[in-house]
């Protein structure tokens, strides 16, 4: 049996568990269990706090997780990224008071707060910058202003909660981070039916499924705005000046891409959802 690691709670939780269900898993209906068996899939869930995943997973004790990668490297866990999940994305950057730093060599010898202690001292360590890094729990950005700290890394969105601190931005990117699949090993038995129906879930989460009714001699061109993944799905229609056109299209694209069909003669131009797939 397959044992899974899922966030019981956080920015990653809703939408990991939303993905197993869509994926056919069974997934808890109270948000107090802690683990749910799924007999038809052979699989067993694990609601555990995102920041334990990546240990119990390299650890051996649980075979494979969701997580964030900011997590994963933290943890400093043997646990292997084995894919990205799409969801969950954000960007880990330094600052600092206004006008106090510009480069990341401004922060020799001074202190840096951050709740990803190791991910922070690890990247610093690389670059060959020698900083006293202060680990906090939350709430990093209130660090310099209570003395704290001289510097902060933390995930950036906006950098608006920053510049209400009086802080700004600089230096590189420490990392960019997203949900991902983690294992103990990339041999994990049942590892590769999770993967493709996690896959599966992307790929109707960004394509769309589009028909359309075209003039036989106008095939090549529409083909070149909808190549599809592969190679669109045609047929022949009663009228043997037409065909009907079937191809997967990006869901953000969707609206141009039956504007620019209908401009070049396409007619009855539909679209459908993709529930699952397996590309």
């Amino acid at each position: 049996m397959l044992r899974i690691a899922v966030p019981n709670k956080g920015t990653l939780s809703e939408t990991a568990v939303q993905m197993l269900h869509e994926a056919g898993y069974a997934t808890r209906r109270d948000p107090k269990e802690l683990i749910v068996a799924d007999a038809r899939n052979d699989v067993e869930f694990f609601y555990l706090r995102p920041r334990d995943i990546a240990t119990y997973v390299g650890s051996g004790a649980l075979d494979v997780g969701v997580t964030g990668r900011d997590l994963l490297l933290d943890s400093h866990s043997t646990a292997v990224e084995i894919d990205e999940l799409d969801f969950g994305a954000s960007t880990f950057r330094f600052a600092g008071t206004i006008g106090r730093f510009t480069s990341l060599a401004d922060l020799e010898g001074v202190r840096v707060a951050t709740s990803y202690s190791a991910l922070v001292s690890d990247f610093l360590a690389r670059e060959g910058v020698s900083a006293s890094v202060v680990h906090l729990d939350g709430a990093v950005e209130s660090a310099v202003r209570l003395g704290v700290a001289d510097a902060v890394a933390d995930v950036v969105e906006t950098g608006t909660t920053l510049k209400k601190q009086g802080l700004e931005i600089f230096g590189p990117v420490i990392l960019e981070s997203q949900a991902v699949l983690i294992a103990a090993n990339e041999q994990v038995e049942g590892l590769d039916t999770l993967r493709r129906r996690l896959q599966g879930v992307m790929v109707a989460h960004q394509y769309v499924l589009m028909d359309y009714d075209l003039p036989a001699q106008l095939l090549d061109a529409a083909s070149k705005i909808t190549p599809g993944l592969e190679s669109p799905t045609v047929s022949p229609l009663r009228d043997s000046e037409w065909l009907a056109v079937r191809v997967m299209v990006p869901r953000d694209d969707t609206n141009q891409v039956m504007d620019a069909l209908y401009e070049l003669g396409a007619r009855a131009i539909l679209v459908s959802a993709i529930h699952a797939a397996r590309i």
